[in-house]
């Protein structure tokens, strides 16, 4: 067999698209996972759309996303160039292949491909008008995932526009030949194109590729294929958001493909490994944004002390969050550490931490209101207070300690000191280990939140 050979090829009409993703991805694991090579190829012919920005966003978000390809812009290869835009000579050289073998003809100032077979005029209600019609065998396609497909072609179909720019199915036919693509990897949708491109290829004399289209994937909420507009969509918002990018490739995986054994979140190489398109649903795959999210959240967990630091300090600065003073290196990296556990991603980090970082924290009325309503919080405060002065604060062990002998000596449970002395420091009554809190805060600003809320409250 030769070397497998696939491609993606996005036009940079928009932002990237997280089913365009998907698809790059699929055929990137199938090209690794067979030792072939994977092509990138740039379809900008549409003038008016194009954009240099959307088209940086493509290659941003697959460098991003860790997919690097073999041949395509920035790295070359042996077809270039890789941008239909600048390959006009290449689809002239092949028109006239077409032309000079009476394949294509012009009509209307259009140029039309010819199908083969016996021809008549029928009269089409539809379109109110006389149209010839082709007696024409089925394309027969195996196809990889969809099985065994019968498509007719019977109408001659425009390959050139009148205005001189060529369509998307004889480029995309010219391109696959000249760039010698064996498996053309593609969303379902396109399923309705193929007839015609079969009709192309063997009208050139070139091997017509396995074919593999991939199920749909269907918005989060109602019916539909999900659209650049649906929430969750664009792969830029994953960026901004700080979402790991191995956990979105992860996740992508399982949109159509599943690895047996019930098994989700496994490392890239292991799923280059099983990747195989016989592997890959018929069904459409419905995209849940907090299937991905928890996914980001089981790979943060898993993160070493020091990569997970640097993650969220580079979150900070992307997001303004260190717009007025950067804290202290050692601060930040303890007030990290101790969050870690308890966040589902980097883009709460901010508002997790915020009292942290400043004096100036609210305090949430719901909490107050439940802790301080019952018992007697201000004389537990106090109590607390007297404690702290001469506690010692180098290790949740320690603290845990003061707790628990603070509790003894007046008879109470050690929540009667630990939720109005959360509140206190933090102004509200969820977030991280109490112990750790305090430890990470120090003893200087625990006392002097606690007295500043007792002054107050």
């Amino acid at each position: 067999m030769s070397q497998v050979r696939v491609r993606f090829a996005p036009s940079p009409t928009g932002f990237f698209h997280i089913g365009s993703a998907r698809t790059a991805l699929f055929n990137w694991l199938y090209a690794r996972h067979t030792g072939g090579v994977f092509v990138l190829r740039i379809e900008d012919t549409d003038k008016e759309r194009n954009s240099e920005a959307f088209l940086n966003v493509i290659y941003d978000s697959l460098t991003w996303m860790g997919m690097t390809w073999d041949e395509g812009p920035k790295v070359g290869g042996d077809y270039g160039p890789y941008r239909q835009s600048e390959r006009n000579d290449v689809y002239q050289h092949y028109l006239k292949l077409l032309q000079d073998s009476g394949r294509a003809y012009e009509k209307d100032g259009a140029i039309w491909f010819k199908l083969l077979g016996e021809r008549h005029e029928v009269f089409d209600e539809h379109r109110k008008k006389t149209v010839v019609k082709v007696k024409n065998t089925p394309a027969i396609i195996e196809d990889q995932i969809r099985g065994h497909v019968e498509r007719t072609e019977d109408e001659d179909f425009v390959i050139v526009r009148s205005d001189g720019n060529p369509v998307f199915h004889f480029v995309n036919v010219v391109d696959d030949i000249a760039m010698k693509i064996t498996h053309v990897i593609r969303g379902e949708d396109h399923l309705s194109n193929t007839s015609k491109h079969v009709e192309l290829f063997k009208a050139f004399g070139a091997p017509v590729p396995t074919y593999a289209h991939i199920p749909l994937i269907l918005k989060q909420n109602g019916p539909g294929k999900m659209s650049k507009r649906d929430q969750g969509a664009l792969i830029e918002e994953y960026q901004r958001r700080g979402y790991l990018p191995e956990a979105l490739v992860n996740f992508l995986c399982l949109l159509g493909w599943a690895p047996g054994d019930n098994r989700e979140k496994m490392p890239i190489e292991e799923i280059i490994r099983l990747f195989d398109l016989p592997g890959v649903n018929q069904s459409n795959a419905r995209f849940d944004e907090k299937k991905l999210a928890h996914m980001n959240m089981a790979y943060l967990l898993e993160k070493p002390a020091d990569e997970f630091v640097r993650l969220a300090g580079d979150y900070f600065e992307r997001s303004g969050a260190f717009a007025q003073n950067r804290p202290d290196e050692s601060y930040f990296r303890d007030v990290m550490v101790l969050s870690q556990p308890k966040i589902k991603g980097l883009e709460e980090l901010p508002g997790y931490t915020k009292y942290f970082f400043s004096d100036e924290y609210p305090v949430d009325p719901k909490a107050k209101d439940k802790i301080m309503g019952k018992g007697e919080p201000k004389v537990r405060l106090a109590e607390l207070a007297e404690a702290v002065k001469s506690a010692d604060f180098s290790s949740d062990a320690a603290l845990e300690q003061m707790i628990q002998v603070l509790a003894s000596t007046h008879g109470l449970s050690v929540g009667d000191y630990i939720h109005p002395g959360r509140l206190a420091v933090s102004g509200t009554n969820v977030g991280p280990s109490f112990y750790g809190l305090f430890r990470v805060l120090g003893r200087d600003r625990v006392l002097k939140r606690i007295e500043r809320f007792l002054a107050t409250a």
